[in-house]
Formats: C-alpha cells, structure tokens, sequence
C-alpha cells in the first residue's frame, strides 16, 4: 500500500479531495439548493462581463510574450501569440499534468510556427510564469489588507496568506538563482533529466534512456544565453511586468464579477486568496482543468473568512462553467486548426518532440 501511494502520490490526493468536496456538498446541500434556487434573480449582464475581461486577458498574455520575445531579438505578431495563448489554455485544461504538457505544446508550436529554440521558447513562458507569480504577490497583499479590514480575520487565513506568499516568493527566486549561473542550470536540469530518466525505468525497468542527458545539456546552454538577454535588458521588463500584472486582476474580476451577478458582494480579500489556492493547487491535479481540486479547496479558503459554502460553491461552478464555455472552444477550434495545416501533429504534442 505504501509503495502504490508513493508511485500514485498525485492520484492519492485528487481522490481524497474529491472525497471531501462530495462530503461538503452533501453537508451543504439544503444551502446550494437554496442558492440555485435563486437563479432567475441572476443579475445575467455583470456574467456577460465576463467575455470582455477574458478578451482582456489574453490580450494582456499575447503583449506579455511579444515584449519577451523583442527583448530576446525575436519579432512576434501579436495575432499569432494571441491564438497561441488560446491553444495553450485549451491544452492546459485538456491534458492536466500541472502545467507541464503545456509548456511543451507552447514550445512545439512556436519551434514549427517560427523556427524558434526550444530553450528560448521554454526560458520565455517560464519567465512569463514568474511575472505572473511576482504580479500575483501585489494583488496579494491588496487582499490581505482588504481581509483585515474585516477586523476578526480567522487565524487559519492569516496562515494560508502567509503559506502562500513565502512559496510563490521562494518558487520565483529560486527559479532565477538557477538560471542565473550556467553551471546551476546545468546541475539541476542534468539532475532533473537523470530523475525522471531513472522513474521511468522504475515504472518501465527496460525501457532506453528517454532523455538524451547530452542533448538536454546544449539546450540547457541555449536556455542560459537567452536569460542573460533578458537580463542585460531588465528595464524594458516593465512592460511585461505591467501586463503580467492586468492579466492577474483580469483572472480574479472574472471570478468576482460572478459573485455580483449572484447578489453577493464578498469581501475581493477573500475570493483572492481562494483564487491563488486553487490556482496553485492545480499543480498535483491528474483531472481536467483540476475539477473537483479547483471547486473544493476553493470553498473551503472561502468558508474560513466566512463566506458560506452554499454561496461559495454554486458561484464557483458557475464561474468554472462559464470560464469554460468563453475560452475552450474557440481554443479548440484553433488547436484544431493548427494540426489541420500541419504546424502541428498529434504525435509529436503526445511525445513532447
């Protein structure tokens, strides 16, 4: 039993939440059926606000990598990266695999679309995610204070706020001292290739090498080369910084426009701090999107600063449902597209080549 949960560690967690989240739902269920029967009093324009923001949004992730991508020498249109960011979000919310299948169809894509590296590629959406993560700390402490406002915060959400501060902060600087010196790169990406080498052959004892380490080890080179652009150039990382930093608040008013449209207007402190939770907890979901993780411990950061799982719950499903209809399709539809005009073919997003 031990050895399958340390094997299965990922699925482990994801059962045992959805486990609780069926609990909470059955505890609270004269509520949520209290809270959908309100559903014809839906104010359904502030739900409609939620197109333009996702709009917005991606306008905000297309921008984020154009400013990258001119600081690293390389000229993007700001069509193509706006689709790309489209297909990215229907691929993360495809084949959940805490963001990794992601990166690796963001870099296949780019490679096929612009002849780009794929060290530069990668070394770009990393970076964009660390200015999310940074942006995300100041949207962060504005929540903090608007929970203080409240007067008796629950000693609990002081914790996850400060939990979720000192890992975001520890995650960012941790990634840049890696990258900053060649031979740290080279030290831990060689560690993590032979890691996930030896895993795989624990899971498949006859399998090949599937990480070629020497190949791993020029691409890491290029990786190194293009963060010392990026940082000779740090002062035309504001741009980037500022839309890293809309692209957040944007992601938190789609969450809480649903909220204005339920009649419920809960203090912005506590739907943020729920949001970065889920958000990170998405990392460990083996399911779609993290459905059943995202809902769960969403309610559940939102029950200790006193919103109501009966409120809290239908409102995030709601949200979730909504957030879905707006974005996968017309990501689908590119996604599609991309593999119809061969940029792209299945096989390769599968082996990640």
């Amino acid at each position: 039993m031990q050895s399958w949960f340390r094997r299965n560690w990922k699925l482990a967690v994801n059962l045992f939440t959805l486990v609780a989240l069926a609990l909470l739902v059955f505890a609270t269920r004269h509520q949520i059926g209290s809270t959908f029967s309100h559903l014809s009093h839906v104010k359904v324009w502030f739900l409609l606000l939620i197109i333009p923001i996702e709009a917005l949004n991606y306008h905000a992730q297309a921008k984020i990598y154009q400013r990258l991508f001119t600081i690293v020498g390389n000229k993007m249109s700001y069509r193509f990266l706006y689709r790309a960011s489209l297909e990215l979000n229907f691929v993360n919310h495809v084949f959940p695999s805490g963001g990794v299948t992601g990166i690796s169809y963001f870099s296949l894509r780019l490679r096929k679309g612009k002849e780009l590296g794929a060290a530069k590629v990668t070394l770009i959406h990393l970076m964009k995610i660390v200015m999310y993560i940074v942006a995300f700390e100041i949207i962060l402490i504005f929540g903090a204070i608007a929970l203080a406002l409240m007067g008796d915060v629950n000693k609990l959400v002081i914790l996850a706020v400060g939990a979720l501060s000192v890992t975001l902060i520890f995650l960012s600087f941790g990634f840049l001292f890696i990258v900053g010196k060649r031979s740290r790169i080279d030290g831990f990406f060689i560690w993590l290739t032979r890691s996930v080498n030896k895993l795989i052959r624990s899971v498949r004892p006859n399998s090949p090498e599937t990480i070629n380490v020497t190949a791993a080890r020029n691409i890491f080179g290029e990786f190194h080369t293009t963060y010392l652009q990026l940082k000779a150039n740090y002062t035309q990382l504001k741009s980037p910084f500022v839309y890293s930093f809309v692209a957040d608040v944007t992601e938190v008013a789609a969450l809480y426009v649903v909220y204005m449209a339920f009649g419920k207007y809960v203090n912005i402190g506590a739907v943020i701090l729920a949001y970065g939770v889920a958000n990170f907890a998405g990392l460990v979901s083996v399911l779609p999107g993290g459905v059943g993780i995202y809902e769960g411990l969403m309610t559940v950061v939102l029950a200790t600063t006193g919103i109501s799982p009966g409120v809290s719950l239908p409102i995030t499903v709601m949200y979730r449902v909504l957030n879905t209809l707006v974005q996968i399709p017309l990501g689908y539809v590119l996604y599609n597209r991309a593999i119809s005009k061969g940029r792209l073919n299945k096989k390769d997003i599968a082996s990640g080549a």
